[in-house]
């Protein structure tokens, strides 16, 4: 007669004994062997009994011992998935990789769902060099896993924002099954939505490293990397994530995401080709390849790009603002009846498609300026702001006490007492001011020189600031000055080296100098020479009223919350300019000032003076920077690839009716006269 399967009460069973046993498996191995065993004398071949003894050895740190006892179970009780996953964690202990996966396969044939079978056979394949078939193990593990009810409940919390019930959830889950790969992941997404992106990342890693064919989790874990701009690890784990058995265009956008933040345009571009050379109905596609296009400086493709997005898809706001946003693309009547359509259709959907609407918005105020339609270009472009500014957090008064407090600090006192330090490299070429003050232009000057490289706006200098200022807020000083103050020689140095080796990635070339065109990084002057002290720093200035009014008629794809308020980048622009000129009192000639409308109408004697500061020599290459192909990713990129032009210099005089907010922030920024003709 059959013995009954594992966990089957046999009524001539000692019951009460293989219980007691059992419940010293945990912490008593030794102990539920023995009586295990003796069990086993009064009832040889005892299914139970034989399989608690086999768990007990392997328990015991003899795998080998168990497995020909659980070969045998395996035998007789073919069906019962306890036994095989006991069989298969044996053999996998014992070194037994054949025997483990045949196991495994027995049992996630007959048990699909039990996610953890799926994972251990992916390892054991893995050790048996069947990379491919271990990496579908994985993925068959994952999916079995969004069928568990623990973490359907937890992902149902996280999704709508109940995050202190779903990390107990997963938390407990995890301390239970501490190598659960989806419950790592799940953990890492709801530590990144409360804004913890260490432990995020640290949840996200811990699933990879437990089932390395998890393709959601390498995305994921990507787009963590991108947000820490840790561009180069993004790449080696999107290239991973491309050799995925599970082919999906999602990979190859993701890749070409980094690549572009690398400023590897060209292989981008050849992505997105490949990809609409297979399906060309991708709005979105498009419009990417358009950004990569209109960087490398092919205009007309860019454009076609773009009408391409907008045609499959005619309320996709962005790539009709990223027409517009050519500048020298004007948009025709039957492009504004189409938005204005758009829009119309789009009123049932305000909730969903913000981002759609003010686009859309900013792109009418354009196409209406340049129809030199100024009262329903404002109303375009002041609707595309009042929305955008419901969408994003600025503090204005934090913002001034900020930047007071780093004016304050930086006295000519404070910088004699924090004597030398920092790393001396002479490197980085600091171009600072506001987003629309010619920065651009000054960045294509002098990348046109033979011993300087153009890279992009980088973040490193405002991340190491943000780590600063976040022990600051943490309490940690009493205030900013002390902060500041507590930086070592040392400490300089090494945030100075930092700097260095982060940006490294940026450079393509082997020049000696190079250009961070971040413009926030005027907010950290001080800093930059505290750690960089041999650094070049350019102030790119321009009229306050053209400089903001460009600004707030302009949407940046991020960052730059201040610019969709007058008001707001009024007082962002006077901020900026108290600060510098503190900073020019308190260490004369160490910023050089570029003014825009200098710039235009007296070109060369100020690239001249330009090129003195950085300490190279005149090239007429600089004067001719619009012969530069190099990609330019800024708002400014078609016009730096024309000779200097004197059009948009007042262009605010069109809109000054409008601009009193404006006028009122600027207060002392603006001259009398300025002032004057801005009320006129």
């Amino acid at each position: 007669m059959a013995s009954p399967p594992v966990g089957t009460p046999d009524p001539h069973a000692p019951s009460a004994a293989l219980a007691e046993a059992a419940s010293l498996l945990e912490n008593r191995p030794e102990a539920a062997l023995a009586q295990a065993e003796a069990i086993l004398k009064r009832a040889p071949g005892l299914p139970p009994a034989e399989f608690l003894a086999c768990q007990a050895l392997r328990k015991l740190g003899k795998p080998a011992a168990a497995l020909p006892r659980l070969t045998a179970l395996v035998r007789s009780q073919p069906r019962v998935p306890a036994i095989l996953w006991e069989l298969a964690q044996a053999a996998s202990e014992a070194g037994q990789t054949r025997d483990a996966i045949a196991a495994l396969e027995n049992l996630t044939k007959n048990q699909p769902a039990v996610a953890n079978g799926w994972f251990l056979l992916a390892k054991e394949l893995r050790k048996a060099g069947r990379a491919e078939d271990a990496w579908r193990a994985d993925l068959s593990g994952v999916h079995a896993s969004s069928r568990d009810p623990e973490l359907l409940k937890a992902a149902v919390a996280m999704n709508e924002d109940r995050l202190d019930d779903s990390a107990p959830l997963l938390e407990a889950r995890l301390h239970r099954l501490p190598n659960d790969p989806a419950g790592c992941r799940l953990l890492g997404e709801v530590n990144w939505r409360r804004g913890d992106m260490t432990e995020a990342m640290t949840w996200v890693e811990r699933a990879l490293e437990l089932a390395p064919g998890f393709d959601l989790a390498r995305d994921f874990l990507v787009r963590l990397l991108l947000q820490n701009n840790r561009l180069t690890e993004a790449l080696e784990h999107a290239e991973t994530l491309g050799m995925s058995p599970v082919k999906s265009p999602g990979h190859d956008l993701i890749k070409a995401s980094v690549l572009v933040r690398l400023g590897h345009q060209e292989e981008a571009e050849q992505l997105y080709q490949h990809l609409l050379a297979q399906n060309p109905d991708q709005p979105q596609v498009w419009q990417n390849l358009g950004h990569v296009l209109k960087t490398l400086g092919k205009q007309a493709e860019a454009v076609h790009a773009y009408r391409q997005a907008v045609t499959y898809k005619p309320s996709m706001g962005e790539a009709w603002w990223s027409l517009a946003n050519l500048k020298t693309v004007k948009l025709g009547p039957d492009d504004m009846a189409t938005m204005k359509q758009a829009l119309s259709d789009l009123e049932l959907e305000t909730e969903t498609r913000q981002e759609d609407i003010f686009h859309l918005h900013f792109s009418l105020g354009k196409a209406l300026e340049d129809a030199k339609d100024y009262p329903a270009s404002f109303h375009h472009y002041d609707q595309g702001n009042r929305l955008r500014r419901t969408m994003i957090l600025h503090d204005a008064d934090d913002f001034s006490a900020e930047a007071a407090d780093a004016a304050r600090t930086f006295s000519a006192a404070f910088i004699a007492r924090m004597g030398m330090g920092g790393c001396p490299t002479p490197d980085p070429i600091f171009i600072v001011g506001l987003p629309r003050s010619g920065s651009t232009l000054v960045e294509q000057i002098l990348a046109s020189h033979s011993q300087v490289e153009g890279t992009m706006e980088l973040p490193e200098m405002m991340m190491i600031a943000g780590r600063l200022q976040s022990r600051l807020d943490e309490g940690e000083f009493a205030d900013f000055q002390t902060l500041i103050a507590s930086l070592t020689p040392a400490d300089r140095l090494r945030l100075g080296e930092e700097y260095i080796e982060r940006t490294r990635v940026h450079r393509r070339t082997d020049k000696p100098l190079f250009i961070d065109k971040m413009p926030n990084n005027w907010q950290h002057v001080g800093l930059i020479r505290l750690i960089l002290p041999n650094a070049k720093i350019i102030d790119a200035r321009r009229h306050p009223l053209s400089c903001c009014f460009s600004g707030w008629k302009q949407h940046f794809a991020r960052g730059q919350t201040f610019s969709y308020d007058l008001a707001d980048i009024g007082r962002y622009y006077r901020d900026y300019v108290d600060l510098m000129t503190a900073y020019d009192a308190a260490a004369p000639g160490a910023v050089h000032r570029v003014v825009y409308e200098d710039m235009v109408t007296d070109t060369e004697r100020q690239v001249r003076s330009l090129l003195d500061y950085v300490g190279v020599s005149f090239e007429q290459a600089c004067l001719e920077f619009y012969k530069n192909d190099r990609a330019v990713r800024t708002a400014s990129s078609e016009q730096v690839r024309q000779p200097i032009f004197t059009d948009g210099i007042e262009q605010w005089k069109n809109y000054a009716r409008w601009l009193g907010p404006l006028v009122k922030a600027l207060g002392p920024s603006l001259s009398s006269n300025t002032l004057e003709s801005a009320i006129d």
